[in-house]
């Protein structure tokens, strides 16, 4: 079952997705280490592709820790929303 919180996150991935601007680096990655935790909760993988924007993916994505789901995805939402009008 498809809840409101669900389908707001799903628009709101689609529109980070078809976003066409430049956004800035440390928004991206707060983008991505939300919609992570918000997916893979406290379940952490590390890409062994050993370069440092893995690296800077992998530590913003652990600093969520302890984060739950709704909350990840509320938090995507509202910079979603925030960034892109």
């Amino acid at each position: 079952m498809v809840n409101d919180l669900d389908r707001q996150f799903e628009k709101a991935y689609k529109k980070a997705s078809d976003f066409k601007g430049k956004l800035p680096p440390d928004t991206m990655l707060r983008l991505y280490s939300y919609y992570k935790q918000a997916i893979k909760g406290d379940k952490f993988t590390y890409d062994s592709n050993d370069n440092l924007r893995n690296a800077f993916k992998f530590n913003a994505w652990i600093q969520l820790k302890g984060m739950n789901e709704k909350q990840a995805k509320q938090e995507y939402i509202n910079l979603v929303n925030s960034i892109i009008k």
